[in-house]
């Protein structure tokens, strides 16, 4: 008898402490079209990765949950008239979390300023290095329907994007963490499909991005694969051990 009550108030406290000690998060994944947010957020939240994944129109929510801690991922659309709405679904956050898409290839001219020791690496069991964007071609090209150019891009896994969406991604996060509503909010960078050949380093990333350069708030940058599930391990424990909101 005396084993059965000990039994019900050790399930009772184990239960009362979960709720004590329980943490609930919430971040907000932005970053341009195609860069691999939904990919990555369904990953967290599901376990899976998809190779196709229908862009996000407007904003999703899910759940992320890790040991006793939820997080609330709200994940924003990329394409230039959701932008406007990042701020929004920023304000009063955990964590922002910018995504990146590395497999674009890298501008011409890269900044020569090396990194700090303010930015935060995780390591990458990747060992490719950089390449430096393709020559231009002296003769015209030939012309290719953009939806079949489309559709033979995303089945050999590379990026349909340009060298000036790095420009434009690092425009609009700037643009993004000087709000005043902002100020202070961690910034966690997750640069995207370094399982394609030729993805750019976490240093391209720190130092083409500006990342060094950011004041006022704690800045980490991650070389990530969603694919290959790389680093995605040291990607939740970032989020997990952010301060809870309203704390």
């Amino acid at each position: 008898m005396s084993s059965g009550i000990g039994s019900l108030f050790s399930s009772l406290f184990l239960y009362l402490r979960s709720l004590l000690f329980s943490k609930h998060l919430e971040i907000c994944v932005v970053g341009l079209q195609a860069a691999g947010k939904t990919s990555l957020v369904n990953l967290l939240s599901s376990g899976q990765f998809a190779d196709e994944m229908v862009p996000t129109v407007g904003f999703n929510m899910r759940k992320v949950r890790s040991g006793n801690t939820t997080i609330k991922v709200w994940d924003i659309g990329g394409q230039p008239r959701f932008r406007s709405m990042w701020e929004r679904y920023c304000r009063g956050v955990s964590a922002i979390v910018f995504v990146i898409d590395s497999s674009v290839p890298l501008p011409s001219a890269k900044s020569e300023s090396g990194s700090t020791s303010t930015i935060t690496q995780a390591p990458t069991s990747t060992k490719s290095a950089s390449a430096p964007a393709p020559a231009a071609s002296t003769t015209a090209p030939k012309k290719e329907d953009p939806a079949s150019a489309s559709a033979s891009a995303l089945a050999a896994g590379s990026s349909t994007q340009s060298p000036s969406a790095w420009a434009v991604a690092t425009e609009e996060l700037h643009a993004l963490i000087e709000r005043p509503h902002l100020a202070g909010v961690p910034l966690l960078v997750l640069a995207t499909k370094n399982d394609i050949k030729g993805a750019a380093r976490v240093d391209d990333v720190i130092n083409i991005m500006k990342l060094d350069t950011i004041a006022n708030r704690e800045v980490s940058c991650y070389s990530i694969s969603s694919k290959n599930q790389v680093n995605i391990d040291v990607t939740l424990k970032w989020l997990v051990a952010r301060s809870p909101v309203g704390k």
